[in-house]
């Protein structure tokens, strides 16, 4: 997939819960589970590698998921796009704790093929942690989808979740940097 539609992807889905919430009176419910389908679908096609077919089977069955909650309550369904993708990315890290190696490990063996075992170890923790984190927010997420409280899911799927994620991430990046400097992973 380009670039271009990489970026493009991500402004989308990081605009998407900003779009619903402005325009839950004026748009169809129905309209924003067919673009959360296409942000799907998109995500899908750019997963044809071998290295990313991990993440096919988890965002078939959020497609599937949605879908079929769009024909039972289209307006929870516009508001659970950002539940089913947390809980597809959950499953695909989660899947790799059982049949190793970890995704952790998938990604960093990218650039240490000879991954020590303490790092083997290292990258399933952290795998189990972001498995840990998708699942919590998808629950976050769908119980203020449930509630009704369009302004607070707003506020978590399109800004805290984000920051929680990249607070995660960052935070991470530093942990790993200092065991590596331990000699420990």
């Amino acid at each position: 997939m380009p670039v271009v539609a990489k970026a493009a992807m991500l402004v989308l889905s990081l605009a998407y819960p900003g779009a619903v919430y402005l325009g839950r009176g004026a748009v169809p419910p129905l309209a924003f589970v067919a673009v959360a389908l296409a942000l799907i679908g998109l995500r899908l096609a750019g997963s044809a590698s071998p290295a990313a077919r991990v993440w096919r089977a988890p965002l078939a069955g959020a497609a599937v998921v949605l879908a079929a909650l769009a024909l039972l309550d289209p307006a929870l369904a516009a508001k659970f796009y950002p539940v089913v993708v947390s809980l597809g990315f959950a499953a695909a890290f989660g899947v790799t704790l059982r049949h190793p190696p970890s995704l952790v490990e998938r990604f960093a063996r990218r650039t240490e093929p000879d991954l020590p075992p303490r790092g083997v170890a290292y990258c399933r923790a952290v795998t189990a942690l972001w498995t840990g984190w998708l699942l919590l927010n998808a629950v976050i997420a769908a119980g203020l989808a449930l509630a009704g409280d369009d302004a607070a899911w707003a506020l978590w799927t399109g800004l805290l979740s984000y920051l929680v994620t990249g607070a995660l991430f960052a935070g991470e990046m530093l942990v790993r940097r200092a065991v590596r400097q331990r000699g420990t992973a």
